[in-house]
């Protein structure tokens, strides 16, 4: 089959919408978890489980917060599956209903006053519905969205989507804030705390409403031809060799099977490019305010105000490295931001050891914008370019979530550990940061440059079809 760039016109108005759907989907993912582990933090444990021992109920909170990223790797694979073989934008339309749903669905709960056991267990079902949905939504809405912009503008408009992340914690942050400083105790415990859930679901709607009027990613249309074209060539060689008793379905799979084992060399960086930015995030925006607090005596307000300020920042430094990514080359951004990040680690952890409010918020600033909102620009784009339409949905989502699982589900822990062996010393934390970096570094220096990469290609950027090497000159074609 000719490999002949099949660039599609669209217009500009079809990638707007794309994009602000993307922008929406991805604001209220991180909106949900957001609101989410807030209430779990603030007042689940008084509602949901027995108060008799406050310490477990408040584990217990935690614990269903947890329940939700198991749900995501679940949800990555069932639905990046799906995405591949019906099209993206059917399934995005079933994970935002999925999140939006089970968000709204938390804040109808009764509590544990009212029913006991049931009530526990309706948040930890609710909770893994909208882990379930939220599994491939980011992977998805930037696969859309990259597979909708031109070659050259891919960055720039696919950046668009990692606003969501800033949108959605804003909004969260918010919420919270108002609620908690115009109701009383008793009222946040009767019914303030309700609120913040209903607010997702004119999120939701909002989303919804647009995705009904976006059409299919270009590059679907363009892999349902070749893949039929495919079954063509394979049906006409069939009838010259009526000896071969493999039928074309069977070969067909085959010919897939073999793209999918040479795509895991990708899978493997994929994931490495986002375990760093995965693995910082959950050091700065989670374990790193618990550290501030407990042995640096640092009010409690300092790191939620640093990251609200960096979040406001990061609408004008991630359109940025996306436009830099186009220009320059996303592997080229991915070195120097993440060798930046490793070198800043050291100064980062001693301008926050000074326990100058002014100090920590700009070091806590630079740190989340370079070490997570800015990689997470260029990895949403790069990833999906890292694999071919065969089979994208599938491995850019579940090298995502099995790679955020490792970094952001244990790293925290294991910081927490280390700091304690410590004795509250910083190194431990400046160290995992290096490392999480190092990862990352290390992944884009092996990862080839696929700014000109066509998406409407079947396979990964490595190999074509039957598995032979292809290799990228300095302009990104392939020679």
């Amino acid at each position: 089959m000719d490999k002949q760039n099949k660039e599609v016109t669209i217009d500009n108005k079809e990638i707007i919408k794309v994009t602000a759907s993307g922008w929406l989907g991805t604001a209220m993912e991180f909106m949900d978890f957001q609101l989410y582990s807030l209430a779990a933090a603030i007042v689940f444990n008084e509602i949901f489980f027995d108060n008799e021992d406050p310490s477990m109920a408040l584990i217990m909170a935690m614990g269903t917060y947890g329940a939700g990223y198991c749900a995501r790797l679940l949800g990555a694979w069932f639905f990046g599956r799906l995405g591949d073989r019906i099209g993206r934008r059917d399934v995005l339309f079933f994970t935002i209903a999925l999140m939006g749903i089970a968000s709204t669905g938390i804040g109808f709960l009764p509590t544990y006053a009212q029913v006991g056991i049931l009530a526990p267990i309706g948040l930890v079902i609710l909770r893994i519905i909208q882990g379930f949905g939220a599994g491939a939504e980011i992977s998805g809405a930037g696969i859309m969205t990259v597979e909708f912009a031109k070659k050259e503008s891919r960055g720039f408009v696919g950046s668009f989507v990692c606003l969501g992340t800033s949108t959605g914690t804003l909004i969260a942050n918010g919420i919270w804030t108002i609620i908690l400083k115009h109701c009383t105790h008793a009222q946040l415990l009767t019914w303030g705390w309700r609120i913040p859930f209903y607010a997702s679901f004119v999120v939701m709607i909002a989303a919804i409403l647009i995705r009904l009027f976006i059409k299919e990613s270009p590059v679907m249309a363009q892999k349902k031809k070749e893949l039929a074209q495919l079954r063509e060539e394979l049906a006409e060689q069939a009838e010259k060799d009526p000896s071969n008793k493999e039928n074309e379905e069977q070969a067909l799979k085959k010919a897939e099977h073999t793209n999918f084992k040479s795509s895991m060399k990708n899978f493997v960086l994929a994931g490495g490019l986002r375990f760093g930015q995965a693995g910082n995030s959950g050091l700065m925006q989670t374990y790193l305010a618990a550290f501030l607090v407990t042995y640096l005596s640092v009010a409690r307000t300092v790191p939620t105000d640093a990251n609200m300020i960096a979040s406001i920042i990061s609408f004008f430094t991630i359109p940025f490295v996306g436009c830099l990514g186009d220009k320059f080359g996303r592997r080229t951004m991915y070195l120097i931001l993440s060798g930046a990040m490793a070198i800043f680690a050291i100064p980062m952890m001693l301008l926050i050891s000074t326990r100058n409010t002014l100090l920590i918020t700009i070091a806590m600033i630079i740190g989340l914008n370079v070490g997570v909102q800015d990689l997470f620009a260029l990895e949403n784009i790069m990833i999906p370019e890292l694999f071919g339409s065969l089979h994208r949905m599938t491995f850019s989502s579940l090298a995502k979530e099995i790679a955020g699982l490792f970094a952001t589900g244990f790293g925290p822990v294991i910081a927490a550990s280390l700091v304690g062996m410590a004795l509250g010393s910083w190194w431990p934390l400046a160290l995992m940061m290096i490392f999480f970096s190092a990862v990352t570094f290390i992944s884009a220096w092996l990862s080839p440059n696929t700014n000109n990469r066509d998406l409407n290609d079947l396979n990964d950027p490595v190999i074509d079809r039957h598995g032979k090497k292809r290799h990228f000159n300095e302009t990104n074609e392939t020679v």
